[in-house]
């Protein structure tokens, strides 16, 4: 898949940046969309398809080698010796990893759900600290995080936000932008997105006259 740098144009970037640049002007809460690439290395798939390759390998190679080849003194003797085994092992292992490694989605085949959902939310925690959404004056900041490798969406809130909006409310706008992003366009998503998440916060955390712009309004990318 592409990365996440290579998806969104700079037209992309300008609609965002307009975006959330007009939902902040009807709150004094701070809007960041993330997205990222994918949220985690998942290096331990990459061996279980590498031993699932190793496998195959051998299997195949078996086959093609099957039977017994008789020795000058007629003692039967496999076709595949102990050294063949383990190229064809190790040959098939190597280049399974190195096929996982380029594809991001046989590395999610062998990813559990769950285990992509943590990594999901951790990298999410992770940019909501690094971008410094817990930071804004207030406890004001919403993060909206998008991991397309895993296709999956989340939404955190600062703490006067989860008091003025509500956890259902956040979770809410995080099932929207799923939604849109099923039907295949991001920006459109991000965008509608941000608009609601505006809207809402224009009612729980309205604009003050001296509010002012603590976080860049511009789409981050993580690759």
């Amino acid at each position: 898949m592409k990365p996440a740098s290579k998806l969104f144009s700079e037209a992309d970037h300008r609609r965002v940046t307009e975006a959330v640049t007009r939902a902040e002007t009807r709150t004094s809460s701070e809007i960041v969309p993330v997205i990222a690439t994918s949220s985690g290395r998942y290096d331990r798939a990459e061996d279980m398809v590498g031993l699932w390759f190793g496998v195959l390998t051998l299997c195949g190679g078996w086959w093609l080698a099957q039977g017994v080849e008789l020795s000058e003194w007629g003692v039967p003797r496999p076709r595949l010796g102990l050294p063949s085994v383990l190229g064809l092992v190790l040959g098939g292992w190597l280049l399974g990893v190195l096929l996982a490694h380029l594809s991001g989605g046989l590395r999610l085949l062998f990813t559990p759900r769950r285990e992509q959902k943590v990594e999901v939310e951790r990298a999410a925690r992770e940019s909501f600290f690094d971008r410094r959404v817990h930071h804004t004056e207030g406890g004001s900041g919403l993060l909206i995080y998008v991991s397309l490798l895993e296709r999956m969406a989340v939404v955190l809130a600062d703490a006067q936000v989860l008091e003025k909006l509500g956890q259902q409310k956040v979770d809410a706008l995080c099932a929207s932008l799923v939604s849109e992003l099923r039907k295949g366009a991001h920006t459109d998503a991000l965008c509608n997105t941000i608009e609601q998440a505006g809207l809402a916060l224009a009612e729980a955390l309205p604009a003050s006259t001296q509010n002012r712009n603590e976080l860049a309004d511009a789409l981050v990318i993580r690759d």
